[in-house]
């Protein structure tokens, strides 16, 4: 049995996003006031995205409190769509960017913070907020995976979806800079035009790399052996 029930940790994580989120976007940050705002940090994108997939699995728990023991086949239907988007979220969505946020984050900012988290913003973003937006995200999302079992869409069909989403970021980070002439990122106004489409593609891969590595780790956790052991504990 659980020490703590997976809808008390769920509820937790969701007021901590918003918590983070509040906290964000109270910041007086130059980069808020311009073109884009905080939509064109792929950060607190991410974070919207966490909030949005654990206030889903919220609502889900809430319904199936509510609907425990009916046998109103409407309700059932409508939470079984809610499962579906959940599980798609956390397939395309919630694990695939929360692990590429922090992965490529930290990569850089261990290589040279400068290219991606300038000394500057010390003054504006306290340590803990910072932890909260680019550490805490991946083992939220690995709780979430260890405590409930989701269903992933075909490969094929997945790994699309998160190209789809990486395309879209991308083309939207080339209009930020077409529009104000500033890369949103330093690194990217540090290399050639050439190396930013390596760049650009490399990104991709890794984030369709998380994408193929949460599938594999969800099937390790729920295939049929593990999952009795997990029962049982």
């Amino acid at each position: 049995m659980a020490l703590i029930p997976s809808q008390i940790l769920r509820v937790a994580i969701l007021l901590s996003y918003f918590s983070i989120l509040c906290h964000y976007k109270a910041l007086d940050m130059p980069a808020h006031q311009t073109y884009g705002g905080s939509w064109k940090f792929l950060t607190f994108i991410n974070l919207v995205i966490q909030a949005v997939f654990f206030g889903v699995c919220v609502l889900i728990d809430v319904s199936s409190l509510l609907t425990k023991g009916g046998d109103n086949r409407e309700q059932e239907r409508q939470l079984r769509k809610l499962i579906s988007l959940r599980d798609w979220m956390m397939a395309v969505l919630a694990f695939p960017v929360g692990a590429f946020v922090v992965f490529t984050f930290w990569s850089l900012y261990l290589y040279d913070r400068e290219l991606v988290y300038p000394k500057l913003l010390d003054n504006f973003i306290p340590q803990w907020l910072n932890h909260g937006m680019h550490t805490t995200v991946l083992p939220f999302i690995i709780i979430e995976m260890r405590t409930t079992h989701h269903r992933y869409p075909s490969r094929s069909w997945g790994l699309a979806a998160v190209c789809f989403f990486g395309l879209g970021y991308i083309l939207w980070t080339c209009w930020v800079h077409q529009v104000t002439g500033v890369w949103v990122y330093p690194v990217l106004e540090r290399i050639a035009p050439l190396a930013r489409v390596v760049f650009f593609g490399a990104m991709t891969v890794v984030i369709c790399v998380f994408y193929v590595l949460g599938e594999i780790l969800n099937s390790y956790i729920w295939d049929q052996p593990h999952t009795d052991k997990v029962k049982g504990e």
